[in-house]
């Protein structure tokens, strides 16, 4: 997953064809629209929201609940403020639930990013029982792989990848970016991509309408990382028919900006330092660990290290440059598992890289066109870089890390020279109709995990002051993506869409981290 993705973060990996009448409907829809070469419907023939049946996605590595899945697509306008504008389409896919008497109210499944792949989080979802009594609906935002058109940006997962060998904050490395910007949206909007038709507005209303033309009366909302902010989103402009929202890994809408990225970061490697003090083996083991890390950060930043290292996923060695700037997106990407954190800083400050230099040399082998970067872009630009400059990065970076450099203190962890790209990328400013709190009494729930370096736990409780029946949940030791990572949190998510007012949080109470990697001395 590209750097600058927030889906990033999942330590575990990651068709039939539908008639209509299955789904409730008539079975006649009116014929599709004349479509271009691309088979996106011209200027001018914009037609209203409908869903048309058709085979699944068919995935590289296939998916196994694609076998029993009904699918097809959700045609709907690029931009809704230019009527008679172009057609777009969305890949759906329907899960069957196990349960022989299912509830009526399905589960819709917003993902992260903005612009991760969709259909790869299926095998979690199902295997975190989303689909045990009700329909699962996955559907692929607007831009992402299977969607007609798809916002890859394979210059960008180019560029990623060689990036491994580069400084991380070097003038050369922005140029090189810069210029993968430029190629990819150059590409897109000369096939006639709009560009700033891509964002949270638009994307909430692709799912209201996803609702109505599947004819379900209402439905449950589940989504993680930017997909909760979408869900805030949808939840806020399109209330009706919503039964409950569970929202994992919390990145509110009011709240998400570049400034925000580095109290993020500060919040989850606090917790991660608390974790390791409280635990006695790992404070006598790793009683300096903050002091070490920041020692590492300020010395390899001023003396970068390069190595040759083969990445983890096998290949042949690649060029890695491991500076600050590298170990903090690494942390924050969640690149080396959290158990093993204080033993690979203390190896670190030992003269012992290789924990770090490999989990950066593994982002030198990218799945080119897999990530929608248009869409990400799309949305970072337009909603969570306006209205902050990068003297404001600066200054949250300095308060968050005051003993870090500047170098590595002037860019968000993981949203490197967004103010650049952002410049070229030219999308205009949305923060006024999207930074906006979501006000609702629809039964809502939040997980949390307490070493998230991504969207920091303490959001959620402020985000619920609005929410009049929420739940709050934060699980221990658990990082960005929590309910495919914890049978407690999978046990809650369970009881909240059989009793959203109600749901049973008792397993939390229990809860553990796993126990840190101890090293011998």
């Amino acid at each position: 997953m590209a750097e600058q993705s927030f889906h990033v973060g999942v330590p575990v990996a990651g068709v039939a064809l539908a008639l209509l009448a299955a789904l409730g409907q008539p079975s006649a829809v009116a014929a599709p629209p004349p479509t271009d070469p691309m088979g996106i419907t011209g200027p001018g023939t914009a037609a209203a929201s409908r869903f048309v049946p058709g085979p699944c996605p068919e995935p590289p590595e296939p998916i196994d609940a694609l076998a029993t899945a009904r699918c097809g697509v959700l045609e709907v306008p690029e931009n809704r403020a230019r009527p008679g504008g172009r057609t777009i389409r969305l890949a759906v896919a329907i899960i069957p639930p196990v349960s022989a008497t299912p509830a009526p109210d399905p589960v819709v499944f917003m993902s992260g990013g903005p612009g991760g792949e969709t259909f790869d989080d299926i095998p979690f979802l199902v295997s975190s029982g989303l689909n045990r009594d009700r329909e699962l609906i996955v559907m692929a935002q607007r831009g992402n792989l299977y969607d007609e058109p798809n916002l890859a940006c394979p210059e960008l997962d180019r560029f990623y990848a060689r990036s491994v060998g580069l400084p991380s904050y070097a003038p050369q490395t922005e140029k090189l970016m810069l210029d993968a910007v430029k190629q990819c949206r150059d590409r897109l909007t000369a096939g006639g991509t709009d560009l700033s038709a891509y964002n949270s507005t638009e994307n909430a209303a692709d799912f209201a309408d996803l609702r109505t033309a599947l004819g379900f009366k209402q439905w449950n909302v589940y989504g993680h990382s930017y997909g909760s902010n979408l869900a805030l989103t949808y939840l806020r402009l399109h209330p009706q028919g919503i039964r409950s929202v569970a929202l994992d890994s919390a990145a509110p809408a009011q709240y998400v900006s570049l400034p925000f990225a580095w109290a993020n970061a500060r919040e989850g490697l606090d917790s991660l330092y608390k974790g390791c003090a409280a635990e006695p083996r790992c404070q006598s083991r790793y009683p300096h660990l903050e002091r070490t890390l920041n020692e590492q950060v300020r010395k390899l930043e001023a003396q970068p290290l390069t190595l040759n290292v083969r990445p983890p996923q096998g290949g042949d060695p690649v060029k890695v440059v491991l500076d600050g700037g590298a170990l903090v997106n690494l942390l924050v990407a969640k690149a080396i598992p959290f158990a093993d954190v204080p033993a690979a800083i203390d190896e670190l400050g030992r003269g012992n890289p290789d924990r770090f230099a490999k989990a950066r040399a593994a982002g030198s082998v990218q799945v080119v066109g897999q990530t929608a970067h248009g869409l990400t872009q799309s949305v970072v630009c337009s909603e969570w870089v306006p209205d902050h400059s990068p003297s404001d990065v600066l200054k949250a970076g300095r308060e968050a890390f005051p003993e870090w450099p500047e170098a590595v203190q002037a860019q968000a962890p993981q949203l490197a020279f967004q103010a650049p790209v952002c410049r070229i990328w030219n999308v205009p400013d949305r923060t006024a109709v999207q930074r906006v709190p979501t006000v609702s009494s629809v039964p809502t729930l939040f997980f949390n995990g307490t070493f998230d370096m991504k969207t920091g736990a303490s959001w959620a409780p402020r985000t619920a002051r609005t929410l009049s029946h929420s739940t709050t949940v934060e699980v221990p030791g658990i990082g960005h993506w929590v309910v495919p990572q914890s049978p407690c949190a999978q046990k809650v998510l369970a009881s909240f869409l059989t009793r959203p007012t109600a749901p049973d949080t008792d397993c939390v109470a229990g809860l553990r981290w796993e126990p840190f990697t101890i090293t011998p001395k």
